[in-house]
């Protein structure tokens, strides 16, 4: 069973509206985007607010705490993850409210619950960024 050290940790694609938050993942920040107009919460980036359609978003960074939304334990990977074995698969509530798609770690999946509070880890990708995952809280 892997425990996210195993996990590959694919380069991400970096575009224009991707670059802040891809920068800062490098030092171990996780970014949110804040509209300004409505005050929605954000992620993942893009140059829109997704309830207002404002293009007035600012970066902010996020506590790195969440709640686990849903989760799956996913046996068949493809493409980096296929040789992995079974890994965690989540949704994630951040603290300041959007929801995020990522990995659960560093812990045996038969302990995982909806509900559960999380904390943001990073995993280097070799290229100037890393991987925002999450594992249970202390």
């Amino acid at each position: 069973m892997t425990t996210g050290a195993e996990l590959p940790a694919p380069v991400p694609e970096v575009q224009p509206e991707t670059a802040a938050f891809w920068e800062a993942t490098s030092r171990g920040v996780l970014l949110v985007q804040r509209c300004t107009a409505c005050g929605t919460s954000v992620w993942y980036p893009r140059f829109l607010c997704s309830n207002c359609h404002s293009s007035e978003l600012k970066q902010v960074e996020a506590s790195g705490r969440a709640t686990v939304y849903s989760f799956t334990l996913t046996t068949r990977g493809i493409l980096e993850y296929k040789d992995c074995g079974p890994y965690v698969l989540a949704l994630v509530e951040l603290e300041e409210g959007p929801k995020m798609l990522t990995n659960i770690v560093e812990c045996d999946p038969e302990t995982l619950s909806i509900g559960q509070s999380v904390q943001v880890v990073f995993h280097d990708t070799g290229a100037g960024s890393a991987l925002p995952r999450f594992r249970p809280a202390a």
